[in-house]
């Protein structure tokens, strides 16, 4: 493994003969994610397209999620839930270009999402000692400085994400209770209620579904948004696992939430009530969920709901489309690739635990 100076040489030296810099115009790396070392550091890495490390930055502390800049070469990581601090590194010299810190009585929920122009920056937060939901709001120009916070219309809100080519926020709101003198515990799962909601870039409420009642212990936890608006939802059952419904639903604006229910219910049952997350395919066909609990990747056609394929990785977790399939990371250091029809491919081995999600560099357009 070639050292971090090393590869961020050889990145800077590539951008150097980029027509146009920004995300979207570079061919390597292809893949972002946060990991922890043998020794028990945190990083912040980018893959190639072939599994191969492309530039290893530090993290302060445990990673869960990261958000690019639409034209900066710039990465925002998020500390996992219920962390207070987000860093912004530049990832042509791997300097922190920024630190975001909770305000009091706030902390994030390791996501967050840029506006279409790259001025703001929203991140999901939890008003503890309220109980409540808040997107905050980053004046990025202005070196990240917070301008401001709004409801998320719910309790939890875990991802956020934008519709493509507008400033419609998209928030999955959790539902579900914590505060951190309790830790990660749960606080009010008897009367939980998840939903997903759609708000202005002011924070007005503009759309809002939940799951049936009967589900209202499912959790709506990760987004994804197909180019044409289509979101797609993975959820987390707080229940009995012997009831595990549906993990995986999609919607449109304007409609119900449709589940993705399968023929044998039971096949529900071999996510293990986790749905780690959730990713549409390039080609916008097929959409993936995610079990590191299960140890399974199950992929949908997005017009046959009923129907899944299954691929089998250990600790599997983070995924983004790739072509008509998709790029896994797993907790045991392996990058994967899979393609429709046939089994999970193991391309490259990591001395590194992968955490929970992959940002795929190709699908910036949102």
């Amino acid at each position: 493994m070639s050292t971090r100076r090393q590869v961020l040489a050889g990145f800077a030296a590539g951008l150097a003969v980029m027509p146009v810099p920004g995300w979207s115009k570079i061919g390597e790396p292809a893949l972002l994610t946060a990991g922890r070392r043998p020794d028990g550091s945190y990083m912040l890495c980018g893959l190639r397209q072939d599994g191969s490390l492309a530039f290893e930055i530090e993290l302060p502390d445990r990673g869960h999620a990261a958000a690019l800049h639409p034209t900066r070469l710039e990465a925002i990581a998020f500390a996992r839930r219920p962390g207070v601090f987000a860093v912004v590194i530049d990832c042509c010299t791997g300097a922190v270009a920024a630190r975001l810190d909770a305000p009091p009585e706030r902390h994030f929920y390791g996501h967050g999402v840029y506006s279409r122009d790259g001025s703001l920056l929203y991140t999901t937060e939890n008003a503890y000692e309220l109980g409540a939901g808040r997107v905050g709001v980053w004046d990025v120009q202005a070196g990240y400085r917070r301008i401001g916070e709004f409801s998320s219309h719910g309790i939890g809100p875990h991802d956020l994400r934008r519709l493509p080519e507008r400033d419609v926020l998209v928030v999955a709101n959790g539902g579900i209770e914590t505060h951190p003198a309790s830790g990660r515990a749960k606080l009010n799962l008897p009367m939980m209620r998840p939903n997903l909601t759609y708000l202005d870039a002011a924070g007005h409420l503009l759309e809002q579904v939940e799951p049936p009642a009967e589900w209202h212990q499912n959790s709506i936890r990760h987004l994804a948004i197909r180019a044409d608006g289509l979101v797609a939802l993975a959820t987390q059952w707080q229940g009995a696992l012997a009831d595990t419904p549906p993990l995986l639903a999609l919607h449109r604006q304007g409609s119900e939430l449709q589940w993705c229910a399968m023929e044998e219910p039971a096949s529900h049952h071999r996510l293990q009530g986790y749905g780690g997350s959730i990713a549409f395919s390039e080609d916008g066909e097929r959409v993936a969920i995610s079990s590191p609990r299960g140890n399974c990747l199950q992929v949908f056609e997005v017009d046959r709901p009923e129907k899944a394929e299954h691929a089998e990785m250990l600790d599997i977790c983070g995924i983004t489309g790739r072509d008509s399939g998709f790029f896994a990371t797993s907790g045991q250091g392996i990058v994967g690739e899979y393609v429709p029809g046939q089994p999970m491919r193991a391309m490259a081995k990591h001395s590194a635990n992968w955490d929970n999600h992959l940002i795929g560099l190709n699908r910036l357009g949102l």
